[in-house]
């Protein structure tokens, strides 16, 4: 355990947890509603402290992420817990769960990056916020070595504590879940507006990529999907939007998306936006790179593994298009 950042001690040892929209307060030896901090004797811990449930050395494509080091590797670590709780959860085993975990404190996970020859860490798998304080320190030392920090997340988290930590962290993949308050209240028992506002800020800091898992008949209208590609292009053209493929998981049965779907979705998106791809469908086609100038493929890609990368100086190099990809 360690303390927690962000909160606010209230009367008889009650807190209000700062870190999150959710502004849990929290009575004596009671936990939030992301069950990983907990009130004991009027202060607030992290129960997750450098507790991780999961790791792997991922292709930095498993993210998603697109433009950010294409074809490298990034030690990946999940804990568990989540300020939401999706119905459709993907990784509800971990997030909504209170998983096995193994001690992993920040120094030891910069030596594992270094074994492992990473770009860096991604802090992904559950809600990387959650664990707030695990990773604002070892992204600390994780940047003093050169490496690279890389956070996955719902967005759902306070403008202080996400200013604090920005510094430290260069790409993000945010999950998008939907462009309608309503859902965002109904299937995820949270707001939309703290994940708008994390996209805008992180926006102006760092590498961000954006992911809109489309579910059949709760947000996969053409009208919500113009609607959520509207905000991302007013916000930035080249934003990277990753549509990906609901499969039923945790509490919702509803059928897979069809193909159809996510190829209308990405039809939609073209109009607006330079780089669109669609996620967790076996045709590769549609997560290659292709220049917005000429159509060209670019990065071409199989699964998580990149096969080719023309891009050279963020330029196409057959009509010197801007292509911004970091790391070619």
């Amino acid at each position: 355990m360690k303390e927690a950042r962000y909160y606010q001690p209230l009367e008889d040892k009650r807190i209000k947890c700062l870190l999150c929209p959710q502004g849990c307060v929290i009575g004596e030896e009671k936990v939030g509603v992301c069950r990983v901090r907990k009130n004991i004797d009027g202060v607030l811990y992290s129960l997750i402290y450098a507790e991780v449930s999961s790791i792997a050395n991922d292709p930095i494509e498993k993210k998603p992420l697109y433009h950010y080091y294409p074809g490298s590797h990034v030690l990946s670590f999940g804990t568990y817990g989540c300020n939401l709780s999706c119905v459709f959860c993907q990784n509800w085993q971990i997030s909504q769960t209170t998983a096995p975990t193994q001690t992993i404190k920040p120094e030891a996970a910069v030596e594992l990056a270094r074994q492992y020859n990473s770009l860096g860490i991604a802090y992904t798998y559950n809600e990387p916020f959650m664990w707030y304080e695990y990773v604002l320190d070892t992204a600390k030392l994780i940047k003093a070595s050169g490496l690279k920090n890389v956070l996955v997340t719902n967005g759902e988290v306070n403008q202080n504590p996400l200013r604090e930590i920005l510094p430290h962290i260069d790409a993000l993949n945010i999950d998008l879940k939907s462009i309608n308050d309503a859902f965002y209240r109904k299937f995820c028992s949270g707001p939309i507006s703290p994940v708008l506002d994390t996209i805008q800020t992180a926006h102006e800091q760092c590498h961000i990529e954006i992911t809109n898992l489309i579910i059949p008949g709760l947000n996969d209208s053409e009208e919500e999907i113009v609607q959520l590609v509207d905000w991302v292009a007013d916000l930035g053209s080249d934003i990277p939007l990753h549509f990906s493929r609901y499969f039923p998981q945790y509490k919702l049965h509803q059928p897979q998306t069809p193909t159809a779907t996510l190829l209308k979705a990405r039809e939609l998106a073209q109009e607006r936006l330079k780089f669109v791809y669609i996620g967790n469908m076996p045709d590769g086609e549609y997560s290659n790179t292709l220049c917005p100038g000429c159509d060209a493929a670019l990065i071409t890609r199989s699964g998580y593994r990149v096969l080719s990368n023309v891009v050279s100086a963020d330029q196409c190099p057959s009509c010197g298009e801007q292509v911004p990809v970091v790391g070619s």
